[in-house]
């Protein structure tokens, strides 16, 4: 008797530990909100590490096939982009989408000024958490040539040295001060020579244009790593400048006429402005 009372006793407390880890295991339950695939591209910066022929074979990322692809990847919840090359010079920026069934991913790159340089549209391959693979075809006319561009999930820093902001927005020069903080007219020959409308662009390219928008110069750019100079070189001279303010309404660097004389020196103050690059 004593023993069947046992075995009841054990029945029931393990229909009750039953019931109880039942329970608990319902209540515990965690529900995982899926992403959409514009979420998880935009979710983490994005380096290139390989890529492939349409063999599958590796081909180096400086091969002149696939190095305009390679870079660190910036594609933010807004709607916009940035991608710099692997030693953080900016190289595209501008706007990107991602079908809703995550099988197409496309960017148009702008200028300063907001149009359109190019649209291109790229065939998604793998795109989750940790890898964004995409296709290119270099050859219109022939589909079964292509790249697959490989990248993985960093945790690189976008750089912050400012040329981005410089690349968004055409500036205007609005004003001038000289060593003691006195407005200088922009007619005035010591700084009349930088006056005028300037377009940074992504691609390391600029162009300047007189308030009259007659081409004044043209060339290449870069900014410091530090954010501190900005350097603009053309056919005839290399000019460094210090960059005193850049922000999204606002860039002032300081020219010195004579490299001898440091004491006198001018600001040049520019403004971000809606004026469209002549043509």
């Amino acid at each position: 008797m004593n023993t069947l009372k046992k075995l009841s006793y054990l029945l029931a407390a393990a229909f009750l530990s039953a019931s109880f880890v039942a329970c608990s295991d319902h209540d515990d339950e965690i529900t995982v909100e899926q992403q959409t695939p514009s979420q998880v591209l935009s979710s983490t910066p994005w380096e290139t590490t390989g890529a492939k022929d349409k063999n599958g074979n590796n081909v180096a990322l400086t091969d002149a096939s696939v190095a305009g692809y390679v870079g660190f990847a910036y594609f933010r919840t807004n709607g916009n982009f940035a991608i710099y090359n692997l030693n953080d010079v900016l190289r595209s920026m501008g706007t990107w989408s991602v079908d809703a069934q995550g099988k197409t991913r496309t960017i148009a790159s702008l200028n300063p000024d907001g149009t359109t340089i190019f649209t291109r549209d790229v065939e998604i391959l793998v795109l989750n958490k940790n890898e964004f693979t995409y296709r290119i075809r270099p050859n219109t006319n022939d589909q079964t040539f292509y790249y697959d561009i490989i990248h993985t999930r960093t945790s690189h820093a976008e750089p912050s040295n400012g040329q981005l902001t410089l690349a968004s927005t055409p500036w205007e020069t609005t004003g001038a001060k000289d060593k003691d903080g006195n407005n200088v007219a922009l007619d005035n020959n010591s700084v009349a020579g930088y006056v005028g409308y300037s377009y940074f662009k992504a691609n390391g390219t600029f162009k300047i244009f007189g308030l009259n928008d007659v081409l004044r110069s043209e060339g290449t750019w870069s900014i410091s790593p530090d954010g501190k100079k900005r350097t603009i070189t053309t056919a005839t001279f290399t000019r460094v400048v210090d960059i005193l303010e850049l922000n999204e309404t606002t860039f002032t660097y300081r020219i010195t006429p004579d490299a001898n004389n440091p004491a006198v020196f001018y600001d040049i103050i520019h403004t971000k402005v809606n004026h469209k690059e002549p043509q």
